[in-house]
């Protein structure tokens, strides 16, 4: 599918944070999330590989180092599958703002570095509507290094790419590694229209682009909590909220 959800009619809008590992994409949607339901705007927040119906089995095969390539990409999409039919899709016509940290392009991107055929990886979520606004947050690998590794002594193995036996050093393989699904995320800026920003600068020097490129491609006016309850009041109709799976 090539169209965004607002081509589509949907009264939602759903905007995406995609980046390396340690970009400070995550750091930066909480941040803008936090701005929005300030302003009593209607959000909802979903995340990467975050669904109960597959998480635990997604969890158990990278534990046991039993992932394949195809079985990798094949978890993730059913995982997004799921959230794409039972959260998302109700709440972007339910009209609200819909947040995703990842969305398909993870999936394009280091999917086809692992190996599989980026036509068949793309053929995989071809039921999913575009983003209305990406955010790519790029930033240097070492900059992204240095952020995993702040807090923590060690890099995950699949984190470090070390599935594809590009290098013993768990550090030099996550170099080889991120360096490749930058090349691909890279490849996908002009295709698919990424708001590339600058994951070197401040946090708050970055949050503030965000912002006004969020408050000039959006009118948030229309996502307010007070403007649904008065449609809502009007029309006779339940103000209760929608229910969400989580």
């Amino acid at each position: 599918m090539t169209k965004t959800f607002a081509e589509l009619g949907f009264p939602g809008r759903l905007i995406a944070v995609e980046g390396l590992d340690g970009s400070g994409k995550s750091t930066q949607i909480y941040l803008f999330k936090r701005w929005l339901e300030l302003q009593g705007l209607k959000v909802f927040f979903s995340e990467w590989n975050s669904s109960d119906l597959v998480k635990s089995a997604t969890s158990k095969g990278k534990k046991r180092e039993l992932l394949s390539p195809t079985t990798f990409s094949l978890i993730h999409a059913t995982d997004f599958a799921d959230r794409y039919e039972r959260q998302l899709v109700p709440l972007m016509r339910a009209g609200y703002l819909v947040l995703c940290d990842r969305y398909i392009y993870t999936a394009f991107a280091r999917d086809t570095v692992r190996g599989c055929p980026p036509e068949w990886v793309r053929g995989i979520y071809n039921f999913a509507a575009l983003p209305d606004l990406t955010f790519f947050f790029k930033a240097d690998l070492e900059v992204s290094l240095n952020r995993i590794l702040d807090g923590r002594p060690q890099l995950k193995y699949f984190e470090a790419g070390m599935d594809l036996r590009l290098s013993n050093d768990p550090y030099e393989s996550f170099r080889i590694f991120q360096g490749r699904i930058l090349e691909q995320y890279l490849a996908m800026s002009t295709e698919f229209n990424f708001l590339v920003m600058d994951a070197n600068q401040p946090i708050e020097a970055q949050q503030s682009v965000v912002r006004e490129l969020i408050a000039s491609k959006i009118d948030l006016s229309a996502f307010s909590t007070e403007t649904s309850h008065a449609v809502l009041s009007a029309t006779g109709r339940s103000s209760k909220p929608v229910p969400t799976t989580h």
